[in-house]
């Protein structure tokens, strides 16, 4: 009798402490649950700012450069074993709005196909001059220096004038070209 007394203290024991440890582990488990949840949350957050920060670029870039009004200027290099590049100052309507001086790492990628925006603004409608005056090393590592004047009509939509420094093999000298597109 003792020992069924002993054993059915002991299963009532367990089943009193059974169930309040559940619960302490499922107290433990709640706030990892919580944490997790959190996470989640800050996550989806972190998401919608990025898209919001996205979103106020795009609106400043349209408040700021409206289409109907816009210039954009790029400069690309083919070749590039006529003439290194150091510098590039822009006038537009006989204002200077860009200046820059390159670095060899600059002119590397350049030399590689790459692009650089060199301006972007607003101007009116109608005909605007546009003079890019490039400073650098020409053919025998002398200095050279060259400007080249491009004239332009802007009409409705964006301008798009992209400055080309290439090579001319004839010539052994650089050349300076340029395209347009609205």
């Amino acid at each position: 009798m003792k020992k069924h007394k002993r054993i059915v203290g002991f299963f009532l024991l367990l089943s009193f402490l059974i169930p309040r440890g559940l619960s302490l582990a499922e107290e433990a488990s709640a706030p990892r649950q919580e944490i997790e949840s959190l996470d989640g949350q800050v996550q989806d957050l972190k998401e919608k700012i990025v898209e919001m920060n996205t979103l106020l670029f795009r609106l400043q870039e349209d408040l700021l450069f409206p289409e109907e009004s816009s210039v954009v200027v790029f400069l690309a290099v083919e070749g590039g074993n006529y003439f290194a590049l150091d510098s590039v100052k822009l006038n537009l309507d006989d204002k200077l709005v860009s200046s820059y001086l390159y670095t060899d790492r600059e002119v590397g990628a350049l030399r590689k196909g790459g692009v650089q925006r060199l301006y972007m603004g607003n101007v009116k409608s109608g005909d605007h001059q546009l003079v890019a005056i490039f400073t650098g090393k020409g053919p025998q590592e002398k200095d050279y220096k060259r400007a080249e004047t491009i004239h332009f009509n802007k009409e409705s939509g964006a301008a798009f004038i992209k400055i080309i420094i290439r090579d001319s093999s004839a010539k052994e000298q650089p050349e300076f070209a340029h395209e347009t597109w609205n």
